[in-house]
Parts: C-alpha cells; structure tokens; sequence
C-alpha cells in the first residue's frame, strides 16, 4: 500500500468511481481527469480532503490540485482504480467530447502558444534588460544611460538584441511549427513555412509603414503583381498560413498514392502554402491582426480607457478560470507588432499581482493556522512570481472573498493603469518582475500601479475575512480570542442520535462509497422523522448550497463528522430540504441541522437511510459504534469515544 492508499481511494469514490472515469493523467501539481459524467463528481467532498488544495473544470477536464507530490499521488490512484493511465495529449483529446465550439478554439490557441511562452518571456525579460541599460537617464545628471558611458555595456546591449530578434522577429517560425506540432503533421515544413514568411528577401514588416507603395518590392508574374512583404512578428498571418499547410499535407496524404508520397506531399503542401500566404492569406490575416489590434487600442486609449481598464482589470481573472485568457497572447503580440508595445498585458501582470495580494492578506488572517500556511505561502510567492493557479484555485476560490477582492483591486490598478498610458515594450513575467518589460517612461507609473494591486486586495481580503472567516479557520489564536465564550474545557466523549430510527451498521447502507468505508467508518440511521440534529457541540464547515441534503461538522476535539440524508440525494437539487444552519455557525449538541421531506425523497426514488461518517477522527481513540436498535434523537447514545 503506498503512502496515499487511502486518499486515492477517497477520492475514487468522490469523482464517481472508475466507470466514470474516462481518461486520466497528471501535470507538475495536478491529477487531470476527463469524466463520463462530470455531474457525479462531488466538488465539495474532494475539496474537504487534507490531500487536495483545490479543483476547477477547464478545457473539458476536470482537474483535481495535489501539490508537488502528484506523481506518487498519480501512482497509488492508479494502482488503487485498477486502471491505467495515459498521457497529457490523450487527456486533452478525450476533453474534447466535453467542449462546445469556442472552447475548442481557445484549447486550440492554449495549445499553439503554450510551447512558445518560455521563448516569449524570455525575451521579454531581455528587453526589460536592454530598457533599463540603454533607455534610463540615470548618470550624468540625467542626461545619459548605462551605454552611453559604457562600451562594455553596450556591446553587452547589442549582443542581447540578438536572442531578442529571433524571438519575437521570428515569431511566425515558432507559431508555423507549434501548430505543425499540434495537428501532427511535418514539423520542418511548419518551420520552413515561417522562414518564408520572415525572410530576408521580403521587406521588413516593420519597414512596410514608411515605405511608399510604388518601392516597396514586387514579384511581377507578368499579369500579375504580388508584393515582397514579411511578416515579422505577425500573429494571424502565421496561423492562418500554417493551418492551411496542415490541412493541404492531410488532403495530399489521402489522395496520394503511397509509393510517391514522399516526394508529391510535402512538394505540394508546402508549395501551395507558400503561394496562399503571401498572395492571400498575409495580407488578410494582417488585416484581421490590425483590425483587431486598433480595436483594443482604441479601447485603451479613446474617451472610454478608464472604463475599458476598469473592465478588463476585473474580469481577467474569471478569464483564466475558463481559459480565454489565452488569445491575450495573440492580442499582446497583435499590439506590440503594431505599435510596438502593449498597454495590455500590464494589466494582466498587474491582475496576477492582485490575485497574489489576497493571498497575502489570507496568510495575515491566518498566521496561526499552521494548515493554512502551507498552501497559503507558497501560494502567494508563486503567484507573485506570475504563476497564479496555486492562488486562484488553491485559496481564492476556495473562500470566494479573495478572488472577489483580487478583482477589485486589479480593476482599480487597471484604472490608474490606462489612465497614465502605461505600456510595455514585450511580454514578461505576469508578476512583480514584470516592471522589467515595462517602457522605461512607464516604470513610475507602473510602479503605483504595483502598490494598487499589493495594497487593495489585501487590505480587503483582511477586512471581509475577519467577517466570514471563522475563529478556527483563523488559527489557534483567533479560537483563544474570538471564541472564548463557545470553547469547551472537557473535550466531547460521545454523538447523540441525530435522528429517530432504527441505527444500522455502515456495511448495510446500499452505497458503493459509504459501505466500503471509502470516506471513513460510521453508522447510519433510517429515519422515522423528519429534522436532521446536531449529535455534539461542533462548529458547521460545510454546507452544499444546492442540494442542502448533507453537512459537514468539526467538534472541539478536531473530529469531523459528515451527516448525508438519503442515498444520490444530490439529484434532487434542494427539494424537499431546508438548512436551518450556516457554514461557520457554531452549534450546539440537539440544535436542528436540516429539515427534510421522506415523502419527496421517495418520490424521487431515493432511499432515505442517513449516514453519519468520521472523516477525520481527530484527537479522539477507541472509537466505538453502536447499532442494532431504534435511537430516539438527542438522547441515544450512537456512537463513543476517548
């Protein structure tokens, strides 16, 4: 038995079991399922394991967050499903099944860009390097740069400039492969199909603006004249170009006879490409690119730019929980092929430095929740550092209120943003280190923006969390000064019946994951009345806001006991339940829980046995089980322990 045995099989039985599973693999910190029904997955359950730091839906996956140790996590799932798993590619093409039409297109994107992120960021940062030494006034009483006064600095300038061109000059190569790569068809002709669109016989895309019409090269055909044009830095173009070299390779593939494929596929496909992306598609797809690029930065810059800041900055991070935050990577390099810089993708760094603020004010809220600060602090750094899933999926969508207030506070950095002009010279790091990709007349400004974004969100995360946050979430210290008054000297020894009814063992409950005693031991009741009691003084933790058909308590003692009322009582969306409690409200032993309707329940079809399960037994030993008799609520001893 590996070290997560048991939690593989917890969360076997949380996502629906093996025959709901369709795929599965796993990444750097998550397991990646795909779901034959994803309804079955039981969200709330699998983000009340210790084990699991979050999860969310994206791209047709349902992805569960492990941390660093997702590989013998992977490993001991696997062995314990009894089923094998498969890689990250066959994940994604089992998601699709899962996807409409726009989220393919997105997928799509991700998946061309995601391979060119790295090459893209670094040379960003190599621009912000070259800004700071060759555009900062700073010697000389402001009247000169680092070059200016140094030979070594500027050959130093000069020789960066030679990673910076290739990577964004050649950006067409990188994209013409990628999507090569995804379709899975002949990478070089991806890579020669960019060259052609960057070659040095072509003229200069960012020449082609000062260029009068009548010199700019042509090809003369004799009856017709197309123009020498390249395409540097040109996003749209470059796809457009390399799609239709997948799908001209996939058409002469079919029809070509197999003994001369080698020699009439890639003479054809490439030709043919060629031809249409520089007689057809580059200018249309330059013209889609500027299109798109004005429109934004008229966005940005027009009457409206303090609303479109406003906008943008608050709706960014929802965007990278569906996942279209990704075509800002094609806008971002639209804008910078255009202009020459982004007013874009500061907003970006500084929604990724907002979301990473809230953290930090979870990690002042909960200073003394050593449990909490394990996710917590590498959290913020990492988001810090422009990395953001630990945070958004791993503490601000857990609570809510942080990403709320990280969305505030982007939308108020994105306001004094826009309306200073703040610009960057390239794509960076999506955090504090991204002021290096800022224009260097922008850094000031930048600058204030940064303190927008570190100081609202946490100052608003600390003032909703000491509202909604409860004495033991907070920490031990918080208990001690908040919650005096409900602490309890004698820690509890037993649960009451929290129904009347006839108390039966677990195994006899007709349930695959309760039986087994996949989610803890327990008991179950099958209920003569109709009002769901507290069986000890205990404080609620987890309340299913749709269904109201279970509820999660935690007694002084740390043990945490879910109370479940009926079997696939889920299905019944709250009908038929009322919550006479809230998650954070402290209860005492005997105070009404849930009220429900048997007679609705078995209309549905469902039975209406009550499970009550220890899911984590805490401090307590020696527990014992007792069943085989009618309990009267709130006075039967069920269950006992030391």
């Amino acid at each position: 038995m590996g070290k997560y045995a048991q939690d593989a099989k917890e969360l076997l039985g949380l996502v629906g079991g093996r025959e709901n599973i369709a795929a599965v693999s796993h990444c750097m910190t998550r397991m990646r399922f795909v779901l034959a029904d994803p309804s079955k997955a039981d969200v709330p359950g699998i983000e009340a394991m210790k084990v699991v730091k979050g999860s969310f839906t994206q791209s047709g996956q349902f992805q569960v967050i492990i941390g660093n140790t997702v590989a013998d996590f992977y490993n001991d799932f696997i062995a314990v499903a009894g089923i094998e798993g498969v890689s990250k590619d066959a994940v994604k093409q089992a998601a699709k099944q899962n996807q409409n039409a726009l989220q393919r297109i997105v997928t799509a994107l991700a998946e061309i860009f995601a391979p060119l992120i790295p090459a893209i960021i670094t040379g960003g940062l190599i621009l912000g390097f070259r800004n700071c030494i060759d555009s900062l006034y700073l010697f000389e009483n402001g009247t000169k740069t680092l070059c200016d006064i140094s030979q070594f600095w500027t050959g130093i300038d000069s020789f960066l400039w030679l990673i910076g061109e290739a990577v964004f000059h050649m950006l067409p190569v990188g994209i013409c492969w990628s999507v090569t790569k995804k379709m899975g068809t002949t990478q070089m002709l991806g890579i020669v199909l960019g060259l052609t669109l960057v070659s040095g016989q072509l003229l200069n895309a960012y020449a082609v603006a000062g260029t009068a019409a009548a010199d700019i090269p042509k090809w003369n055909f004799g009856f017709i004249e197309v123009n020498m044009i390249g395409y540097q830095a040109q996003v749209i173009p470059a796809i457009l170009a390399a799609f239709t070299l997948v799908y001209l390779e996939k058409f002469f593939r079919k029809i070509t006879p197999q003994v001369v494929s080698m020699i009439v596929v890639p003479f054809c496909s490439l030709l043919l490409a060629v031809m249409a992306s520089h007689f057809v598609l580059g200018p249309i797809g330059w013209k889609i690119g500027s299109v798109i690029s004005s429109v934004v930065y008229a966005g940005i810059t027009g009457s409206f730019k303090v609303l479109f800041g406003a906008v943008f900055g608050f709706v960014y991070a929802p965007l990278v929980i569906t996942g279209l935050h990704h075509m800002s990577n094609a806008i971002d390099l639209q804008l910078i092929a255009d202009y020459e810089m982004t007013m874009l993708w500061p907003m970006i760094a500084l929604s990724n430095i907002a979301q990473g603020s809230a953290v930090l004010g979870m990690i002042l809220l909960q200073k003394k929740n050593a449990e909490a600060q394990e996710v917590n602090v590498p959290a913020c750094i990492s988001c810090y550092l422009g990395v953001t899933e630990p945070a958004i999926f791993g503490v601000n969508l857990k609570k809510g209120f942080p990403f709320i207030c990280g969305m505030i506070g982007s939308a108020l950095a994105g306001i004094v943003c826009v309306a200073t002009g703040t610009a960057a010279n390239a794509i960076g790091v999506g955090g504090l280190p991204g002021i290096l990709s800022i224009r260097p007349e922008c850094m000031g400004s930048f600058a204030i923006c940064m303190v927008i974004a570190v100081a609202v969100p946490m100052i608003l995360t600390m003032a909703a969390g000491k509202k909604k946050l409860t004495a033991s979430e907070r920490g031990t210290a918080a208990v001690a000064e908040e919650n005096e008054t409900a602490k309890h000297v004698d820690a509890p020894k037993e649960l009451r019946a929290f129904l009347s009814g006839k108390v039966i063992p677990l195994k006899e409950v007709n349930d695959g994951v309760f039986s087994k005693g996949v989610m803890g031991e327990g008991l179950a009741v099958i209920p003569e009345s109709e009002v769901l009691y507290a069986p000890a003084d205990a404080e609620v933790t987890v309340v299913m806001e749709d269904s109201r058909h279970a509820c999660g308590l935690k007694l002084d003692n740390g043990m945490e006991v879910l109370l479940h009322i009926g079997l696939d009582t889920v299905d019944m969306n709250g009908n038929g339940f009322t919550y006479e409690v809230a998650a954070g409200q402290r209860v005492k032993a005997g105070d009404a829980l849930i009220r429900f309707s048997r007679k609705k329940i078995k209309e549905a079809g469902h039975p209406d046995v009550t499970v009550c399960v220890i899911t984590d037994p805490g401090n307590a030993e020696a527990i014992q089980f007792h069943t085989g008799m009618d309990a009267k609520e709130k006075e039967t001893v069920l269950v006992t322990f030391a």
